[in-house]
């Protein structure tokens, strides 16, 4: 029987790093005797309550965070509370405890933090494009959610397109599936729109689908990854691949 979508591989051959389970966090951590920047990993959602694995187990999230340790910096995924639209206020609370968990970290440079969205998590954003603290050094996307879907019973605090207008903001890289739905990707160009005079990195995988990091085992889905990787870690002041 086929896997479903969120239990298909990486697109990318990582060395599996086992990471430091703290509660619902899980901290991956490179070898390194100094502190290091740290990158929080934000899952996509609604995802049921009842589902397992739970997504900081998908083999994407424990891909991405054994990345993180072995390019020299922290990995955090979280499982998250967004098990519903309504949700997200819950959900925007765990992403904010996995920040101070990974802050508090003694491997982990306090000063030097990302937070990177993907899927239904991009409305997450939000929190983080008002008045963000000086040690957010970047925030990421991955195929977002950067506006509601229609009907969607979401707080009104959970709006990219409205929090980024005319905000200063850490720099942000934005990754675009070229086939991504309709009704997500109007909501990416309207981001893109409001997000004029700030420092945006826009990185297009033309032939990808929503989860290409996943769905899409081809070369340009990997550089895209590496791309998205090299900038994040740039803004980190930890250079390229």
């Amino acid at each position: 029987m086929a896997l479903p979508d969120h239990l298909q591989p990486f697109v990318l051959s990582v060395e599996t790093v086992g990471p430091d389970r703290r509660g619902s966090v899980d901290v991956y951590l490179p070898e390194a005797e100094e502190p290091r920047p740290a990158i929080v990993f934000v899952h996509g959602g609604p995802v049921p309550a009842e589902l397992r694995p739970t997504p900081r187990d998908w083999p994407v999230y424990r891909g991405y965070g054994s990345l993180a340790a072995t390019r020299g910096v922290v990995g955090v995924t979280v499982d998250h509370r967004l098990h519903h639209p309504t949700a997200y206020p819950a959900a925007a609370e765990d992403v904010s405890e996995a920040v101070r968990i990974a802050r508090e970290s003694p491997q982990v440079d306090e000063d030097r933090i990302a937070v990177w969205f993907f899927s239904g998590g991009g409305l997450l954003l939000s929190d983080w494009l008002r008045g963000a603290p000086s040690w957010l050094r970047c925030l990421a996307a991955t195929y977002p959610l950067l506006a509601p879907l229609p009907g969607w019973p979401v707080d009104p605090a959970f709006r990219p397109v409205e929090a980024v207008t005319g905000a200063v903001t850490p720099p942000i890289v934005l990754t675009r599936a070229g086939l991504e739905r309709p009704e997500v990707a109007a909501g990416v160009e309207e981001f893109v729109r409001a997000a004029d005079g700030t420092r945006l990195d826009v990185i297009d995988v033309p032939n990808g689908r929503h989860g290409f990091d996943m769905l899409d085992h081809t070369e340009e889905s990997r550089n895209a990854v590496f791309q998205a990787f090299d900038t994040v870690l740039a803004h980190l002041g930890r250079g390229g691949h």
